[in-house]
C-alpha cells in the first residue's frame, strides 16, 4: 500500500514539474522579432525645436536596443518592427494661477504619435500616442531649463514605446 501511495505521489509531482527553468527574461515580444527600424520623426508642432526630432529618434534607437532584444536595422522598413512618428504637440502652459493672475508654475507638454508596423508573426499596425510633461517654476526662463526638461520628457516617451513593444499584443 505504501508503494502505491509513493508511486501515486511521485506521478502527481512529476506532472507538475517545470520542463525548463531560466532566469533570462525574454519579455512577451514574439520570438520572430529580431530587428526594428525607425524613421526620423516628423515635426508638426509649431514651437518644437528643429533639433528635437533627430534627438528623440536617436534616444528611441538607443532605448530600444539597450532595453529589448531587438537589433537596429538601418534599412528603413526592413525590420520585423518598423516605427514612424510625428511630434504633434510642444506646448508651455501656465499652472497654479495665484490671486494676482500670475502663474507660479509652468508646464512643458510634448505629444508624439507613433505608428508601429509589425510584419511578424502577422502584419499589424499599432498606434501609440505618448503625451508627457514636466513642470518648472514660472520665475525661471524656459530657455535655461528647456534642455533638461526635454531630456526628462524624452526618457518617458522612450519608455512608453518600449512598454508598448513589450506588452502583450
Amino acid at each position: 500500500m505504501k508503494i502505491v501511495a509513493v508511486l501515486l505521489l511521485f506521478s502527481l509531482l512529476s506532472s507538475c514539474w517545470p520542463t525548463s527553468v531560466s532566469f533570462k527574461d525574454k519579455g512577451s515580444m514574439p520570438e520572430s522579432w529580431k530587428t526594428f527600424s525607425i524613421k526620423t520623426l516628423e515635426i508638426n508642432a509649431a514651437n518644437c525645436p528643429l533639433s528635437y526630432s533627430a534627438a528623440l529618434t536617436e534616444k528611441l534607437k538607443d532605448g530600444i536596443q539597450n532595453n529589448t532584444r531587438l537589433a537596429l536595422n538601418t534599412r528603413l522598413g526592413k525590420g520585423e518592427v518598423n516605427i514612424e512618428g510625428l511630434i504633434s504637440s510642444y506646448n508651455v502652459m501656465p499652472l497654479a494661477i495665484q490671486g494676482n493672475d500670475n502663474a507660479s508654475q509652468n508646464r512643458l507638454t510634448i505629444s508624439v504619435q507613433f505608428s508601429i508596423f509589425v510584419s511578424e508573426p502577422k502584419e499589424d499596425i499599432l498606434n501609440l500616442t505618448a503625451t508627457r510633461f514636466a513642470d518648472f517654476s514660472a520665475s525661471t526662463n524656459l530657455s535655461t531649463v528647456e534642455s533638461q526638461l526635454v531630456d526628462e520628457i524624452s526618457e518617458q516617451i522612450v519608455q512608453d514605446v518600449i512598454n508598448k513593444l513589450l506588452s502583450n499584443w
